[in-house]
């Protein structure tokens, strides 16, 4: 282990150790839609699949619930 001298004791205490690490990497924001659950033919259930058309019916039967009051 290397020893530190007199003057660079001195420099750490006054003005601070800075750790060089690796930078912090933000994402690139996106604005696209990435999820399949989040498009309109998916919602709606117009790509064929058969629990998307379930799960459209299941949103139209829950929204139209309390309508009628």
């Amino acid at each position: 282990m290397r020893k530190a001298g007199e003057e660079e004791i001195t420099q750490a205490i006054t003005g601070g150790i800075v750790f060089k690490g690796t930078k912090l990497r933000t994402a690139p924001k996106d604005d696209k839609v990435k999820t399949k659950a989040k498009k309109k033919s998916y919602i709606t259930g117009q790509h064929g699949s058969g629990a998307a058309k379930k799960k459209a019916e299941i949103h139209t039967r829950r929204a139209n619930r309390h309508k009628g009051k």
